[in-house]
């Protein structure tokens, strides 16, 4: 049986020599000593020495995460932590990347053939332009960011993601990188039994593997994944093909799609929000909106927003905005996205915030012989902060279009 933390093998998969396995699995364990050793270190070090100082020199305590991050960047301790957690993201993407570029002509052929073996389609508008949010710098500094094209046809930025987040996430995206997408999947399965959406979109898709849960769980139905990289759309496409599921593929930006007036049941994204911009994210959710058919769902899975968490906890995930390339993550959790669904045309009593059990833990609770009870309840523990997920669950924005719109008495 497959290891819940092992990554499984499929056709598009970059294939590693002995050498790049050891480093990449280096690489991976450097993570998880930087989360599991140095991290809750962090919270004695700002107990004990930073918020004594920062209150002895402004006369008060530290109220927020930008007086505790004012505190903390000049303590040795934190930027040791800070350092190191840089250095391992950068060593996880160089870990992989060699390995892609050396076989990229193979990887590149095995995609070809592989989309040329289903029906599912792949659009690649020619001339499409990313937005310039998504090109100006190398997004959680992955090589190249989403969008880089070096030759024709290229899927070298799909490949390295494909196995770079894996790494990333030490193993807790599941054997299939799949974790969000199944974890909302088995969310909708326990909420909403009797939903069966004929159309389902994905936006912000990069490699499609939050997306294949769908196809799996509604086999039926039309699946699509979007996103504005050309080479993770491409590598996406025959990676569900070589994967046994016809889902389709399309380079297209979630702002301003060229899908009809509501022509899904469901629309999805996994930690596409804080990817964005503040322009952007009120324009998606518009064009989720715009898209649904009356009755359907939009469900955004991603971290919560700070205003669920404690100033510290914000301190410690607003790190990913100062250290790892990712302007806009602190931003996004600032702002009011129920408001902003409301202003997209949803009902303010139809949007609300929730929390999807993270399958993979689920998974691994069952394997140890617990009920499914007692397998929720471990998905569901508290959020540590600095964890790859939400303790263990994502935290999902839910927002259902009603069949008519309601009247104002």
């Amino acid at each position: 049986m497959l290891n819940t933390f092992q990554q499984a093998d499929h056709p598009a998969l970059p294939k590693a020599s002995a050498d790049e396995a050891a480093r990449q699995e280096f690489a991976k364990s450097f993570k998880g000593f930087i989360q599991s050793t140095l991290l809750p270190g962090l919270t004695p070090v700002y107990q004990t020495r930073v918020a004594r100082k920062f209150e002895k020199k402004h006369g008060r305590s530290p109220q927020d995460r930008r007086d505790i991050r004012e505190g903390m960047v000049e303590d040795i301790y934190f930027q040791h932590y800070a350092a190191a957690n840089r250095i391992a993201q950068e060593l996880l993407w160089e870990s992989v990347n060699g390995s892609v570029d050396r076989q990229l002509p193979e990887l590149i052929e095995t995609a070809r053939r592989l989309s040329a073996t289903t029906a599912a389609r792949l659009e690649i508008p020619e001339g499409f332009q990313p937005p310039r949010y998504v090109t100006a710098l190398d997004i959680h500094c992955m090589p190249g960011g989403y969008c880089s094209e070096v030759c024709e046809d290229d899927i070298s930025v799909g490949a390295l993601y494909d196995r770079g987040v894996y790494l990333y996430s030490m193993g807790y995206t599941g054997p299939n990188n799949d974790d969000m997408g199944r974890s909302v999947v088995n969310y909708i399965k326990r909420k909403m039994p009797d939903f069966a959406p004929r159309r389902i979109l994905d936006m912000g898709c990069t490699v499609g593997h939050s997306t294949l849960p769908y196809k799996e769980l509604f086999p039926e139905a039309e699946v699509w994944g979007i996103d504005v990289g050309g080479p993770c759309v491409r590598y996406a496409h025959a990676r569900a093909a070589g994967m046994g599921f016809e889902v389709n593929f399309a380079q297209m930006n979630a702002e301003q799609t060229t899908f009809p007036d509501g022509y899904f049941d469901l629309v999805v994204s996994h930690i596409l929000l804080h990817e964005t911009s503040g322009k952007a994210m009120p324009r998606i959710f518009a064009e989720a909106h715009r898209v649904l058919a009356p009755g359907g769902w939009m469900i955004h899975a991603d971290l919560p927003p700070f205003d669920l968490m404690d100033p510290f906890t914000q301190f410690i995930l607003d790190n990913e905005t100062w250290y790892n390339n990712e302007p806009f993550w602190g931003a996004m959790r600032d702002m009011d996205q129920i408001a902003l669904a409301e202003r997209a045309g949803f009902e303010r009593s139809d949007v609300r915030f929730d929390t999807a059990p993270m399958a993979v833990m689920e998974f691994a609770a069952a394997a140890e012989g617990y009920s499914q009870e007692a397998s929720e309840a471990v998905a569901e523990r508290e959020f540590t902060a600095g964890e790859f997920a939400p303790g263990g669950g994502w935290e999902v924005l839910i927002a259902h279009k009603p069949m008519t719109r309601k009247m104002v008495a």
